[in-house]
């Protein structure tokens, strides 16, 4: 064979290999524009997401601390222990004004605007009566008077602007989980199209590769099966949080006016209990823990309340130690236990007692939790039945519930979770079923 001859095969053969290369270039193009389109919207959804996660969060920092702090600064400046110089309250004006002016460039609801526009009402209130008692200051006469804002004003204002707060954090929420809603939706149209684009290319060029698609396309979906999980777990925790800041006001104020009346006791007790409820709820960052911890975080929850509800209510707590060293979700019987009390024990009259047993089968155990409370007509216990499988669980308001119900299931599967027995004016039994695992996957 003659040398232009073999120079001639040779371009040929690089001209194919380029139409070839060109071919799989335009047959992956459209692959490459859907998949920039895909994550960019990805990203910008993410963005979104964290925004609103960001907005509850600054939210829920000012609804925790301001009321106390505004009321306690106002409460030294008409004592005379803080002059009007030296008080704080116009920085926790000035930082309030600036959590709300930053959470007016992050909402995008009509409804939550308004809220943010109330906040900013009430605040001018507040800016007027602390004007109106910084005023009285000057006249000996008119303590009472600034006695009279201060119970009649101040406190009911800074009331309604936790409250207008809190609504705003709930209905942030509602919004979160419309947002991930539409981000499962995304993800699985996002999986249609890729895999029909897949398919069309694998058909192109199958004689040349079969395991190129299947290359590309099991990262995708482990992709967006793992961020799912990672949506779902974030807006449980979420709402898992939304319980301690009521809790956490009530307790302070139990604690100050125990201190207060003189009862050192009281207050070395319930300080005691409230450091191991949170170091329980902290717990190192670990998501589950032994039964045992979560018992003591149960027990510590009930002797603060105790102490605060001592006229109606009592507590007793059965578990064989036989499953202590088994593993479960933290925060999984507090929640329940605190349903008992506000929805069952004060409902009644004359008080009741709240009762946490265990059982154990041959492959799962049970953590149950009874109250002699008021209980649920069979209307009621058939809305939270149907909200704790997922159907409408804002709209007979169980968040508690259905958090730690969804979690168990995320953690072990559908086979698990809460189950619920009640009787209208006899009380509630929930039973909480979890497997049995060995403490060495808790350490683990």
């Amino acid at each position: 064979m003659s040398t232009s001859a073999k120079e001639g095969r040779t371009r040929n053969k690089s001209r194919l290999a380029t139409q070839i290369r060109i071919s799989y270039l335009l047959l992956l193009l459209p692959n490459i524009v859907f998949m920039v389109f895909a994550f960019y919207n990805l990203w910008k959804l993410s963005v979104r997401y964290d925004d609103m996660l960001n907005s509850v969060v600054v939210a829920s920092e000012f609804s925790l601390d301001f009321k106390n702090d505004f009321d306690y600064e106002t409460y030294l400046l008409i004592v005379g222990n803080v002059a009007p110089a030296d008080s704080k309250i116009p920085q926790l004006l000035s930082d309030a004004r600036g959590v709300v002016d930053s959470l007016k460039d992050v909402t995008d609801t009509p409804d939550n605007r308004k809220r943010l526009q109330s906040a900013d009402k009430y605040l001018n209130n507040l800016q007027g009566y602390i004007d109106n008692i910084t005023e009285n200051l000057n006249y000996d006469d008119r303590y009472e008077a600034n006695m009279l804002i201060w119970e009649n004003d101040v406190q009911i204002v800074t009331a309604l602007l936790q409250e207008t707060i809190n609504e705003y954090i709930y209905y942030e929420n509602r919004q979160i989980q419309i947002a991930q809603a539409q981000n499962r939706q995304f993800y699985l149209n996002t999986i249609k199209v890729s895999m029909g684009i897949f398919a069309f290319i694998a058909v192109a060029i199958i004689v040349v590769s079969i395991v190129g698609p299947l290359w590309i396309t099991r990262p995708i979906e482990e992709q967006v099966t793992r961020e799912q999980k990672q949506l779902r777990k974030a807006e449980f925790e979420l709402l898992q949080a939304q319980i301690n800041p009521h809790f956490l006001y009530n307790t302070l104020d139990a604690i100050v006016w125990s201190a207060e009346a003189g009862n050192q006791k009281q207050v070395v007790k319930m300080v005691g209990s409230l450091s191991e409820f949170f170091r329980s709820s902290l717990n190192k960052g670990k998501e589950l823990v032994r039964v045992r911890e979560e018992l003591s975080h149960a027990r510590s929850y009930l002797e603060i309340q105790q102490i605060r509800y001592q006229d109606i209510l009592s507590y007793e707590i059965e578990v064989p130690e036989e499953l202590f060293e088994y593993e479960i979700p933290k925060i999984t019987v507090q929640p329940i236990v605190e349903n008992a009390l506000y929805h069952g024990i004060k409902n009644r009259r004359g008080g009741g007692k709240i009762t946490i047993t265990g059982e154990e089968g041959d492959n799962d155990y049970r953590i149950i939790v009874t109250d002699d409370g008021i209980g649920m007509d069979s209307e009621r216990l058939a809305q939270i039945t149907e909200g704790l499988s997922g159907k409408n669980p804002g709209d007979v308001k169980i968040y508690g519930l259905y958090n730690v119900n969804e979690r168990i299931k995320l953690f072990y599967g559908e086979e698990y979770g809460i189950s619920i027995e009640s009787e209208y004016d006899k009380g509630t039994r929930v039973v909480i079923r979890l497997p049995k695992k060995s403490t060495e996957i808790v350490e683990n």
